[in-house]
């Protein structure tokens, strides 16, 4: 198993919008081969930033098969737009 680790920073004042489309576009990512679960945390001391933590089978299937899939290309549509700058994605394993 493998984690992604992402921190969002969504523009402020989008927040809302930010979290009704991720509720959308969550279902794209459930629907993925290799998902496992994820989780998305708000910041309380930075309310603009989000921390995306989603598990997978294997990097692959995040690295290949999902930002490769026509599926990536909604989830892009839905989520990118609100980014500012763009989030560094890092990819994990368990060491204890």
């Amino acid at each position: 198993m493998i984690t992604e680790h992402v921190v969002l920073p969504v523009v402020p004042g989008r927040e809302e919008d930010f979290e009704a489309a991720f509720a959308q576009a969550r279902t794209i990512i459930e629907s993925m081969p290799g998902f496992l679960r994820l989780t998305l945390a708000r910041s309380i001391e930075s309310p603009s930033s989000y921390l995306l933590l989603v598990d997978w089978e294997r990097l692959e299937d995040h690295t290949e098969g999902f930002r490769l899939s026509p599926e990536f290309q909604r989830w892009k549509e839905l989520l990118h737009h609100f980014y500012d700058p763009f989030p560094t994605v890092e990819h994990f394993h368990q060491v204890a």
